[in-house]
């Protein structure tokens, strides 16, 4: 795993047209060598629930992530340039968290996120082109292990059974009001989510005028009560026993546990199965046919252990699947 290096406290300048605050040097900064071609955005990009996630931005000026981390909040701030053959991801840190969010660089990066298997030539010819001709182009894309349970599953339950619009102006308005100020110089609008106290404050007219209905609320407030218990299953491997733990929690299921270890554990095989549009979108680019949650982990099996990704490279090929049947309509639970 590449080692963390501390930086000297100044960065290198950026560009004149950035906002002074992205220029802003640190108050904790390291740099974290990675193989060269290393993809920071594409591979963190799973993060930030839109273009306007308050916790979580990818710009010109890097990558931003605000949160909180058991010794505290910290703003971080990650750029990437090559440098010899590899890849010098550059981190600047602000508030309380920030020695705690260097040590977990490495996870966050991807850096133990290893494809040699897949890579491999015998592997490869199993695949389709639709998913080594992504991968030719996509060198550099890891999967992120960000070991913060609790917080990736809050915005995971706000997305269960809505549209996207409707799941990322909750996560918005939730966190824009009930969260806190991030530390040191965020982009304007980014903040703190709510802690698991601060969630459980939210009156439930906020949760309505957010679009949250009673089952979504309800299975994130009991996520508060056992919110320590739950990032400490940032210890397990992922596997069956993290799902099963993570769906010990009454309110999620096998896709919230999917889609929650893709993030926090760059779970390399978890399939979201009973995803709105997944399974007639890989039926589509894998047979030209829609096809259902069994039959979409049919095609998958013979990848076994990497079917993450080839859903990952398959949702970078460019195949679309034409529209079929009516759309899932936003829902207004304001009145229920």
């Amino acid at each position: 795993m590449p080692a963390v290096s501390p930086a000297r406290a100044s960065t290198a300048a950026q560009p004149e047209a950035q906002p002074a605050a992205a220029r802003r040097a640190g108050d904790r900064a390291a740099v974290v060598d990675m193989p060269g071609g290393y993809d920071l955005a594409g591979t963190l990009g799973i993060l930030p629930r839109g273009r306007q996630d308050p916790t979580c931005r990818i710009g010109p000026d890097g990558v931003w992530l605000v949160y909180a981390g058991p010794a505290g909040p910290v703003t971080l701030r990650l750029t990437a340039r090559p440098a010899d053959g590899r890849t010098a991801v550059s981190a600047d840190c602000w508030g309380p968290g920030a020695d705690a969010a260097l040590e977990s660089l490495p996870g966050l990066l991807g850096a133990a996120d290893d494809w040699s298997g897949f890579d491999e030539p015998g592997f490869q010819a199993t695949l389709p082109r639709l998913v080594t001709e992504p991968r030719r182009r996509h060198r550099g894309l890891r999967l992120p292990a960000t070991g913060r349970v609790f917080d990736a599953l809050v915005p995971v339950v706000l997305e269960q059974k809505v549209t996207t619009i409707e799941a990322r102006y909750s996560w918005k308005y939730l966190v824009g009001k009930y969260g806190s100020p991030a530390p040191g110089p965020a982009p304007a609008g980014m903040m703190l989510a709510p802690s698991p106290a601060q969630w459980r404050r939210i009156p439930s007219w906020d949760w309505h005028r957010a679009g949250v209905d009673p089952k979504r609320s309800a299975t994130i407030l009991r996520a508060c009560a056992v919110a320590a218990g739950l990032d400490r299953l940032a210890a397990l491997p992922p596997g069956p026993e993290l799902a099963a733990k993570l769906c010990s929690v009454p309110g999620i299921g096998p896709w919230s546990a999917a889609e929650i270890a893709q993030r926090t554990h760059g779970d390399p095989d978890s399939v979201s199965v009973g995803d709105f549009h997944l399974a007639a979108f890989v039926g589509y680019a894998l047979t030209g046919r829609r096809t259902d949650d069994a039959g979409m982990l049919r095609l998958l099996q013979p990848w076994r252990g990497h079917r993450q990704r080839v859903v990952r490279l398959l949702g970078l090929s460019g195949v679309r699947k034409p529209a079929f049947g009516p759309r899932l309509a936003p829902q207004d639970h304001r009145f229920h």
